[in-house]
């Protein structure tokens, strides 16, 4: 009897940059065995800056191009901007599981006693989406909205090894200071920033991503469970020169990635 060997899933990841990587740790740590392939489009970082109309073909231009060349199992959306905007779309055009991300406004409104705090991007704070995220799951909380770009540079820089700057940090974080018991990272970048921003606001307030969430949703999806024997292949590419590449390609190592693949985007 012939048993043929079952093929590993293959899981792409994809953002405008490096902030995914704070999803694909999480996603990896729980199913280390899988084929990860990172991409981030940083001709067009950042998303939050983009008409949707564009956001839509250049995120459908990648995804469509990388579920064919590189059979993919599983996407990851792992961008707030690009999941309110760009997953149903997505979801019409292909088959397969498209996961995306949101900012983790229900768990957070079950555990606080005082104040939620979320911080993202500008562009994911004033969508009408994370708005009826906070009037479906926090409407008896009171939340406060802290939109920021500087810290979305802040987490590349740091993936690149530069150190953050802690009072620059501070003053970025000054409205929540003192006012919230519970900080909602609601950006993949911003878990790259979860120690700095520990220090800043205080042991006390409690940090929550969607970083776990997500790795659970694929291990139902993918029906897999955790393998520790086997380590998947780890690939990642980028839409244009990433910027400090040498040192990105030190830290993506680190994660267990061959280095930066050029692959642009064409007719967008």
């Amino acid at each position: 009897m012939i048993v043929l060997e079952q093929r590993q899933k293959n899981v792409l990841v994809f953002d405008s940059g490096v902030g995914g990587l704070s999803v694909y740790k999480e996603v990896s740590a729980l199913l280390p065995s899988l084929n990860y392939i990172y991409v981030f489009d940083n001709e067009a970082y950042p998303y939050g800056e983009l008409e949707p109309a564009t956001l839509i073909r250049r995120v459908s231009c990648f995804i469509d191009d990388f579920i064919q060349a590189h059979n993919i199992d599983l996407v990851i959306i792992a961008c707030n901007t690009a999941s309110t905007i760009v997953l149903p779309t997505l979801r019409q055009s292909h088959s397969i599981p498209i996961v995306g991300v949101v900012p983790a406004i229900k768990p957070a409104s079950l555990i606080s006693r005082k104040a939620v705090g979320l911080i993202a991007t500008p562009a994911t704070i004033t969508r009408e989406y994370t708005h009826d995220l906070i009037k479906n799951f926090a409407n008896d909380r009171d939340v406060k909205l802290l939109g920021s770009t500087r810290l979305v540079d802040m987490a590349e820089n740091k993936l690149r090894g530069c150190e953050v700057n802690l009072e620059e940090l501070a003053e970025i974080l000054s409205p929540l200071m003192n006012h919230i018991d519970v900080a909602v990272l609601g950006c993949t970048h911003f878990p790259l920033l979860k120690e700095e921003i520990q220090a800043v606001l205080g042991q006390e307030v409690v940090m929550i991503d969607s970083g776990k969430a997500i790795a659970d949703r694929v291990s139902c999806l993918l029906d897999e469970k955790a393998n520790t024997k086997e380590i998947g292949t780890r690939e990642v590419f980028c839409s244009a020169l990433p910027m400090e590449e040498s040192a990105l390609n030190v830290a993506l190592n680190q994660l267990g990635f061959t280095p930066t693949q050029l692959h642009p985007i064409l007719d967008v």
